[in-house]
């Protein structure tokens, strides 16, 4: 039977377009292993490669992790490679499975949000400034150093902010924060302009502002919890 090469399928049909476009739920065993193995044999489309494999160990993932290196080469065009290849996967996900939820800090005030930031701006004798990434739990996914100013000032680029925030995919909200070296919690013109700017430019990107954090002498002033957003 001649060979049909994948570069010939529908772009929508080729494991890695498929992948990108659909997502990784939407392919089979053998389309995700065909992409592990980048290509086949003389005979064979690495999607055929693949299913040929999968057959010989009953379609189950398991049994195909038993595998030893010198069985999966006994496949045409399984090199010592491919096979660490698909070994190395497999793995993988034995690993995955066994491997505990990374446990992520919630925010439910902004007495929370003080707890994590506080030990980044207290007792500093410059101004720093501060971003919590947060997903759509509002578990925290980073926190993120800005900037750094003076006594009594830092320039913030809210470009700069929302680069840092867009690197995580699965961030839908942020907290700001700044120390006031002083000690003097109320919020400057400067620092009302600046929630402003980036509250509007978080709105463009669907990136919520839940609130802005002025942070000295181990306590806090919130713009949310005093109606100030």
């Amino acid at each position: 039977m001649e060979r049909q090469s994948i570069k010939n399928w529908n772009e929508e049909d080729r494991p890695r377009e498929k992948f990108a476009s659909k997502g990784r739920e939407s392919l089979s065993n053998a389309e995700l292993l065909a992409i592990l193995l980048g290509s086949g044999n003389s005979q064979q489309n690495a999607v055929e490669l693949a299913r040929d494999i999968l057959k010989k160990y009953k379609d189950n993932l398991i049994e195909l992790g038993q595998a030893t290196l010198n069985d999966l080469q006994e496949f045409k065009g399984i090199g010592e490679a491919k096979a660490i290849t698909i070994a190395a996967a497999l793995e993988l996900g034995r690993r995955r499975q066994a491997a505990t939820k990374l446990q992520r800090p919630q925010i439910k005030s902004s007495r929370d949000a003080f707890d994590i930031l506080n030990k980044n701006l207290s007792d500093l004798a410059q101004e720093q400034f501060w971003v919590l990434a947060l997903n759509q739990k509002n578990e925290v996914l980073d926190e993120i150093f800005i900037s750094q100013g003076g006594l009594t000032a830092t320039v913030v680029d809210s470009k700069k902010i929302f680069q840092q925030v867009l690197a995580y995919p699965r961030a839908t909200g942020i907290i700001l924060a700044h120390n006031h070296p002083s000690g003097n919690l109320q919020p400057s013109q400067a620092d009302i302009n600046l929630t402003k700017k980036i509250q509007d430019g978080g709105k463009v990107l669907d990136i919520n502002v839940l609130d802005h954090l002025i942070i000295g002498a181990n306590d806090y002033y919130s713009f949310m919890d005093e109606g100030m957003m």
